[in-house]
């Protein structure tokens, strides 16, 4: 019974997940809202903030010895920002989530509201 109740959910909603996979849900916002994306990186996190042409990234590796955080701001194909720190140890997980948040926050409060 439970094999028959499986193979019936399968095939009625397999081909609907199928569908989902091969097409990319579009992405609908202004071109002056800022598109926040943020994604783990093994022990650390990256973000990709873009508004247009505008794009700001920080990345946070973290690795058993230490820590290295990269943050670059791009207008069109031109460089404005491009530093990195290294910090001797590894940061925490709740280190690297704040500092990820931090950075998102600045780059809002630098950008003029639409």
């Amino acid at each position: 019974m439970r094999v028959t109740l499986v193979c019936l959910c399968l095939w009625l909603f397999l081909p609907l997940t199928l569908a989902s996979w091969s097409t990319p849900m579009p992405v609908i916002a202004a071109a002056d809202e800022l598109q926040i994306a943020v994604s783990k990186r093994g022990l650390g996190k990256e973000v990709v903030i873009t508004q247009g042409a505008r794009e700001w990234f920080m990345l946070v590796e973290v690795t058993p010895e230490n820590t290295v955080i990269v943050r670059q701001e791009k207008d069109r194909d031109q460089y404005v920002l491009d530093e990195s720190e290294t910090h001797d140890r590894p940061l925490a997980p709740i280190e690297v989530d704040a500092a990820i948040n931090d950075y998102i926050n600045s780059v809002k409060a630098r950008v003029p509201k639409p």
